[in-house]
């Protein structure tokens, strides 16, 4: 029964962890950490005699592993620095909403003026945080403009199809002000389409 219940805990962590984009090493390193403790426990709990007992054993240990598991995941380093390097060129925006726009859709992964929420420093919420900056930004980084990389001239196309923002972006309430409306949108994409080096014509 025990066994069930933490392999259903485990899926609907696995679940959890795919919808808001965490990383895929990350979603193994919790997932083992749940099995091996799941094992452990179950191990504990067996040993325990009488099943008042072993029912108590098994919260018991499942308490202890939970907390222990976040406390040693706390110990991993990944994440913890939050660097903004220096703004090297922008885009010329074509006006200034079209850049505010940018800035509230698009420069928390994509730029050198990432805004780190108070939750960024723990884990393994920082581990998702500093993988969707990385990722974000060696795709394509508007702090660092070059107009001749054709990642840049997607950036029309990625707004318009509804890829960007992605949903686990802003899945559960998350980063609100990346929510441009409908109009905001058609604002925004009118802007892009204006600004040198971000749309394909």
């Amino acid at each position: 029964m025990s066994s069930s219940l933490f392999a259903l805990a485990a899926l609907v962590w696995l679940a959890f962890s795919i919808l808001v984009g965490m990383p895929p090493w990350a979603i193994v390193v919790l997932v083992a950490a749940v099995a091996g403790g799941t094992w452990g426990i179950n191990r504990i709990a067996n040993r325990a005699g009488s099943p008042g007992r072993r029912q108590a054993a098994l919260l018991a240990s499942s308490f202890a592993a939970v907390v222990s598991v976040f406390g040693l995941i706390q110990l991993v380093p990944y994440g913890k620095s939050h660097s903004n390097p220096p703004v090297l060129a922008e885009p010329a925006w074509a006006t200034p909403e079209t850049r505010e726009l940018m800035v509230r859709a698009c420069f928390g992964c994509h730029s050198n003026e990432v805004v780190y929420p108070s939750y960024a420093d723990i884990a393994p919420i920082s581990w998702m945080v500093a993988s969707h900056v990385s990722e974000g930004r060696s795709k394509v980084n508007y702090s660092e403009f070059d107009p001749g990389r054709r990642a840049f001239k997607g950036t029309v196309a990625a707004i318009r199809s509804g890829w960007m923002p992605p949903g686990y972006y802003t899945r559960f309430g998350r980063h609100p002000e990346a929510r441009l409306t409908d109009a905001e949108i058609a604002t925004l994409i009118e802007g892009l389409r204006a600004t040198p080096g971000l749309s394909r014509g």
